[in-house]
């Protein structure tokens, strides 16, 4: 499986600040028009599995993808992006259906696009480095509570260990 390669360097890791709320106070924002790009592999790994996954959507979300799958026309980075249904990821349902089905297999990132399994870790364009997102850093634009530095004093280092153990795995891949 041929997957992007990242650099393991994260530019302001040893600064950043980053807690998830999802379920203590946050509904999943970072999905709300979520159209993250899909490469050719992901797209064909939910592809095969979307039987797995279709029960658990919401009538919408199942009704668009029976009638023009998961992927938009849109594009960007070159690649397709998951389409949006109600404002929401076509996967979110009560948190990512590709989450939880990952999870009960064992692996919670098995089935998501790699920016939402790295989220809030984003690859810099210049460098090819990672750095974490956080208002205020590279122009930062996206008002989400949990992108404020000011919000908690949990470093990034401690609350990404899940994410950046991930994309040491992307890249020994």
């Amino acid at each position: 499986m041929t997957r992007t390669r990242v650099s393991l360097t994260v530019l302001n890791l040893d600064t950043a600040t980053f807690e998830c709320t999802y379920g203590r106070g946050c509904e999943g924002i970072c999905c709300q028009n979520g159209r993250p790009p899909v490469s050719t592999e992901e797209s064909a790994r939910i592809e095969k599995n979307l039987p797995k996954f279709m029960p658990h959507l919401t009538p919408q979300a199942r009704q668009l993808i029976q009638q023009h799958g998961f992927v938009s026309r849109r594009m960007k980075s070159g690649k397709p992006m998951l389409r949006v249904v109600g404002g929401w990821c076509v996967f979110f349902h009560q948190g990512c259906v590709l989450h939880k089905v990952g999870a009960a297999e064992g692996d919670k990132f098995k089935y998501k696009p790699a920016p939402c399994a790295l989220f809030p870790l984003e690859r810099d364009d210049a460098s090819g480095h990672l750095y974490v997102r956080q208002h205020g850093y590279k122009g930062e634009q996206w008002d989400l509570f949990c992108l404020d530095p000011g919000n908690t004093s949990i470093k990034a280092a401690e609350s990404l260990a899940e994410e950046l153990a991930y994309a040491k795995r992307l890249v020994s891949e």
